[in-house]
C-alpha cells in the first residue's frame, strides 16, 4: 500500500467530521435563507422568522441524512415544541422525543439539575400518548 493510502485509511476522523458537519449545517442555513429570505420581511415578527429559518435548516439537514442533533438542541433552546420538530422531521412528536429527547436533555442539563434553562418548550410531559 502507498503511504497516502495508509494515511487515508488510518487518519483520525473526528476533526474532519466536525468540519464537514459544520459546513453542512452552514449550507442548510444558507439554503433556508434562500427560501425564506435573508432577512425578515418588513413588518413581520423577526423572532418567528428566525425560528422558521432554523426549522427549515433542520428539515434540510435531516432530509440530507446529516446528524441534526445540534439543530434539534438549538430548536429546543428557541422554544420549539416536539410537535413542530416531529412535523419537520416527518415523524410524530413522540418519535421525535424518543429519537432526540435524551440527548437534548443531556446537552441542556449537563449537570442533571432538571433545569434546561432558557425558553425551552414546556412539553416534556409524558409523550407516550
Amino acid at each position: 500500500m502507498s503511504t497516502h493510502l495508509d494515511t487515508a485509511l488510518s487518519t483520525d476522523l473526528d476533526a474532519p467530521i466536525r468540519a464537514a458537519h459544520a459546513a453542512a449545517a452552514g449550507a442548510a442555513f444558507t439554503q433556508a435563507q434562500d427560501v425564506l429570505g435573508a432577512t425578515p420581511p418588513p413588518g413581520s415578527d423577526g423572532e418567528q422568522w428566525n425560528v422558521a429559518v432554523q426549522v427549515l435548516a433542520f428539515r434540510i439537514e435531516h432530509a440530507a441524512g446529516f446528524d441534526a442533533l445540534g439543530s434539534v438542541v438549538g430548536l429546543r433552546r428557541w422554544g420549539v415544541t416536539w410537535d413542530v420538530i416531529g412535523r419537520a422531521a416527518g415523524i410524530s412528536r413522540q418519535a421525535a422525543h424518543a429519537r432526540w429527547g435524551a440527548q437534548v436533555r443531556a446537552t441542556l442539563d449537563r449537570y442533571g439539575t432538571g433545569e434546561l434553562g432558557g425558553p425551552v418548550a414546556d412539553d416534556e410531559e409524558d409523550l407516550s400518548s
